[in-house]
């Protein structure tokens, strides 16, 4: 009679894997206006506190290019991409609208809403719509309010300038030329989503809409994934910096 004696094989040792960069991080996004707003004027026209002793309508229609594509489908559609992007990098994100049909919500429950959520990086998002010749670019806002907390102010502060470096580079997006100085950085003291929010925030311009240039850009798919890649971008160097 043979007798076998087998060893028990020792488990092979499996490759870490690595955390995703932005794992426990949590991100809102605040894309503007609402597809509705227009419908609805005696909501949106409500007057609300807007921080910093200052009352301001509720919310606002937005903008459009000069062919008529609007700026609340404009940051929807952004908001989405930019969402998409961050989770794979494993943060939570949160939207403060979760249609492109609604009316609202008014600024000041939105900087509320952001406020729950925890977030690490707030991020409003927009496109400007001057009318003066030439007027290209995109600029980041960021708080001004003396009323803001030294601490928030320069976390939103840091936000802004990794905002900036992370759109111009991967959005390939020029610095407004017609606004802040060409710094495309612009403190302000007088927007609700800043001045009621008590996490680090920021609003980003993306463009002007009414430039055929940028609004070439906002209105096709491709356009607006190099958006939502730039302002990933940016908030993944913020806080992962």
């Amino acid at each position: 009679m043979v007798l076998v004696i087998t060893a028990a094989l020792a488990p092979v040792a499996q490759p870490a894997q690595a955390a995703l960069p932005l794992a426990g991080k949590i991100v809102a996004l605040n894309p503007g206006h609402d597809g509705g707003n227009s419908s609805h004027p005696i909501f949106i026209n409500r007057i609300i506190y807007a921080g910093n002793g200052l009352w301001k309508a509720c919310d606002t229609v937005g903008t459009t290019t000069r062919a008529g594509y609007s700026e609340h489908a404009l940051t929807w559609d952004v908001a989405n991409r930019t969402a998409a992007i961050l989770r794979t990098e494993g943060a939570k994100v949160v939207l403060t609208r979760g249609t492109d049909t609604g009316a609202g919500p008014c600024v000041n429950t939105r900087a509320e809403f952001a406020n729950a959520s925890l977030a690490n990086a707030v991020v409003s998002l927009h496109g400007d719509g001057s009318f003066v010749t030439g007027a290209r670019g995109f600029h980041v806002i960021y708080p001004g309010a003396a009323s803001t907390p030294y601490a928030l102010r320069q976390s939103s502060t840091r936000l802004a300038l990794k905002l900036r470096a992370g759109f111009a580079h991967t959005a390939s997006m020029p610095y407004a030329n017609y606004v802040a100085g060409g710094t495309a950085l612009q403190a302000r003291s007088d927007l609700a989503g800043l001045n009621l929010t008590k996490r680090p925030a920021v609003f980003i311009e993306m463009g002007n809409m009414k430039n055929s240039t940028d609004a070439a850009i906002m209105t096709t798919p491709a356009g607006r994934q190099r958006l939502a890649r730039g302002v990933a971008a940016g908030i993944t160097a913020f806080l992962t910096s």
